[in-house]
């Protein structure tokens, strides 16, 4: 009787043979100090480490963890960088947890728009899509106390006469504060990011003539008094007009042909 074939046998002659063998990927282990920025990462977004607290002392998170001081280290200052820890020296320091809010956002904001080249072009299109709808969220939700800010604002645009950077100052605060009133977090952030880099990317000494100024004040005063009419449709339609035509009047500084504002009279 012929016996059967040992299993092993057969595999080396399959292999021999020229049979191809499994192949593996190339795994990637993720860094230690990722691994433990990504755990306090989870439990500060989750909300279990709450705004304020108090990480335990270094010496007791090596411990706790059996990680090295140094990897503990790193994985802070990445939190740190997040902006998710703030790391204060001396008696009484440590890392205390600091839950991200809207400045996170708009900081965030800023750095993708700075880092990846992001149009002038591009920057007006968002804004267009975006802050007519802050104005009518604005207009329903507004306070007494967001009406004194946009009056404050205004007052101050106005009295800036040919200042050019106080005025660039008031402008940006109005604009910010119609986002504030619309009290939708997400929209204040990115208001906040995109104000302040079209501002930095326009060539506004050119561009903020006396003509242009008045007009712009007298944009920001028709659509404040639709947000406090409470009149949504108003504010958000004043405002498209409004932004619109700043991006028009920008894009024509450079052939300086006749730049001009929409007045939104309606």
């Amino acid at each position: 009787m012929q016996s059967a074939e040992h299993p092993s046998r057969t595999a080396r002659g399959r292999a021999a043979a020229g049979e191809p063998r499994p192949r593996f990927d190339t795994l990637t282990v993720p860094k230690a100090s990722d691994v433990l920025a990504a755990e306090v990462r989870e439990r500060i977004l989750s909300g279990e480490f709450t705004e304020g607290m108090a990480l335990p002392p270094e010496r007791q998170l090596v411990e706790q963890t059996g990680l090295s001081r140094a990897t503990v280290r790193e994985a802070l200052r990445i939190l740190e960088v997040e902006r998710l820890l703030e790391i204060r020296p001396g008696r009484g320091g440590g890392a205390f947890v600091h839950r991200p809010g809207r400045e996170s956002l708009a900081n965030t904001v800023r750095l993708v728009i700075r880092g990846q080249r992001i149009r002038l072009e591009d920057l007006h299109e968002t804004r267009e899509a975006i802050e007519p709808a802050c104005a009518a969220l604005a207009a329903r939700r507004r306070t007494d106390a967001d009406l004194a800010e946009l009056d404050d604002a205004h007052a101050e645009l106005v009295a800036a006469g040919d200042d050019i950077q106080r005025f660039l100052h008031a402008n940006i605060h109005w604009h910010n504060a119609v986002a504030r009133a619309g009290e939708n977090e997400l929209l204040i952030g990115f208001m906040s990011a995109l104000s302040q880099s079209i501002h930095a990317a326009t060539d506004i000494e050119q561009f903020m003539d006396a003509d242009i100024r008045k007009l712009t004040a007298r944009a920001h005063a028709r659509i404040t008094e639709a947000i406090r009419d409470r009149d949504s449709e108003a504010a958000m339609r004043r405002m498209t007009r409004h932004v619109c035509g700043f991006a028009r009047a920008a894009a024509e500084v450079d052939r300086r042909d006749g730049v001009e504002l929409t007045d939104p009279e309606n």
